[in-house]
């Protein structure tokens, strides 16, 4: 199988993966390899026997994270309260492969979904906890979110204020604009962060948590970690939870109205400027329709 999915990736294959192991690990060249098809967008990953996993970049640009990994993540495991990544070993390009990888140790369980935990409260509570010790460990030498990308979250929303009502412009026929931009307008009122930059994941989503027995049981993919803004690691209330399972974990979590707000910010300016974007390259199947940001607008008038 390969695991190509635009013209600037590389290709990935079991194949592949084999002879990389061979040449650089031939202690685990003889295990089973299996994609996971969970891999996500920016890796390909592949179970290597029932113990190891192995995370190889789709393209140039998402190399480095294993680096990342293997300086950061054995620090930060200890303090926190659910699983996270053990990077093993990193790999260098070969086999027809031209970047950097990685050999990590093989964490069970099922991606996130609210179906499947016994108590989505105790979830949302379990999950604020682990943002609250990520955001004690101490930050020297942490990377920083780039000056440079408006998308980089953990920074200030007044860079996308152009491209947010670019994206409203056009779909000003799918919402209430006034409402959107009240919402918007109170969140940019909102944007100043004025403490120490804290440790934040900064994307916590449903593809890089895990769920085992019913409970939340690790925190995946740290690529985007980094020392930033609080309202980073405020998105999933929004993101996973609903209901009583959100303001349970906006209580576990204790955050100020004004990070809220500006958490709100970053949900609604990621969404509303992602759907004309996938427009224009996939078929939208449900045109018109847009329940989460429906959500993060009732939110906002709940707020009012």
């Amino acid at each position: 199988m390969v695991a190509k999915l635009h013209d600037d990736e590389v290709e990935i294959n079991a194949s592949i993966l084999r002879q990389l192991l061979t040449e650089q690990f031939p202690q685990w060249a003889d295990k089973p390899i299996e994609v996971v098809t969970s891999s996500g967008t920016d890796h390909i990953a592949f179970r290597v026997g029932s113990e190891l996993v192995a995370r190889l970049p789709r393209t140039e640009r998402m190399q480095g994270q294993v680096e990342k990994d293997l300086t950061w993540l054995p620090r930060l495991a200890p303090q926190l309260p659910l699983a996270i990544p053990e990077p093993l070993a990193i790999g260098v390009p070969g086999a027809g492969y031209p970047l950097t990888w990685g050999v990590y140790r093989w964490l069970d369980g099922e991606t996130f979904n609210l179906d499947q935990l016994k108590d989505p409260l105790q979830a949302a509570r379990d999950l604020a906890g682990f943002i609250r010790e990520l955001q004690k460990v101490d930050t020297s030498g942490a990377p920083l979110p780039p000056t440079d990308d408006p998308f980089s979250r953990g920074t200030p929303l007044k860079p996308r204020d152009a491209l947010f009502r670019e994206a409203l412009d056009q779909l000003r026929d799918e919402f209430d604009t006034e409402l959107v931009l009240a919402a918007w307008d109170a969140s940019l009122a909102a944007d100043t962060y004025a403490g120490p930059p804290v440790w934040v994941h900064g994307d916590l989503m449903e593809g890089n948590l895990l769920v085992a027995d019913g409970k939340l049981s690790a925190v995946i993919d740290f690529g985007t970690a980094r020392a930033a803004d609080p309202a980073a690691d405020v998105m999933p209330a929004w993101w996973l939870f609903e209901g009583a399972a959100r303001q349970a974990f906006r209580e576990a979590l204790g955050v100020d109205p004004t990070t809220w707000t500006r958490a709100r910010g970053w949900a609604l300016s990621l969404s509303m400027i992602a759907i004309p974007y996938y427009r224009t390259r996939r078929p939208d199947p449900n045109p018109g329709e847009h329940p989460f940001i429906t959500d993060l607008l009732n939110d906002f008038k709940a707020d009012c």
